[in-house]
């Protein structure tokens, strides 16, 4: 079901807000516990940005191939995968926030200026098939909210550990 203008702008506007969000929570995780990890298998606070770092540069992409190409192939990728051959807990959790605020910053106008025929531009996902704009930004919109209530459960769970 389409989205009305109305609910894309709410979307745009939760988008925008993605970083502030993460950063806030970021602010409140001791350096002590950055990368202690909640369970084997789960992500430490400094894993999750540098994910969200990579997670954003993907979505830049995707929505610029989506709105550029006719039906684009939109590559999925192994989050995991991607934190184990890259060893996020030696990338830089400043550069990576920063490329965070940068994607979005960047990402934002181009987002606002879309048209309705721009929000029904398709391409196909590798893993998940049919991929329209409008999926996307579903998508993104809750992306940092996610990860900014992971940081929260990291924090929990380092305190009460």
């Amino acid at each position: 079901m389409a989205l009305t203008a109305a609910d894309r702008a709410a979307l745009i506007e939760r988008y925008a807000r993605g970083p502030a969000l993460l950063k806030a929570a970021l602010k409140k995780v001791p350096a002590e516990a950055m990368q202690w990890r909640p369970a084997p298998g789960k992500w430490s606070a400094h894993e999750v940005i540098v994910h969200c770092a990579d997670s954003e540069t993907n979505a830049y992409a995707r929505i610029r191939y989506l709105l550029a190409e006719e039906q684009p192939v939109i590559q999925g990728y192994d989050q995991d995968r991607w934190a184990k051959a890259l060893d996020y807990h030696t990338l830089p959790v400043d550069a990576a926030l920063a490329t965070v605020e940068a994607v979005r910053a960047n990402t934002v106008p181009v987002l606002k200026r879309m048209s309705e025929r721009d929000w029904q531009r398709a391409g196909t996902h590798s893993e998940s098939g049919s991929y329209l704009a409008e999926d996307w930004l579903k998508i993104y919109a809750e992306h940092l909210e996610k990860h900014t209530r992971q940081l929260e459960r990291n924090l929990a769970a380092w305190k009460a550990r």
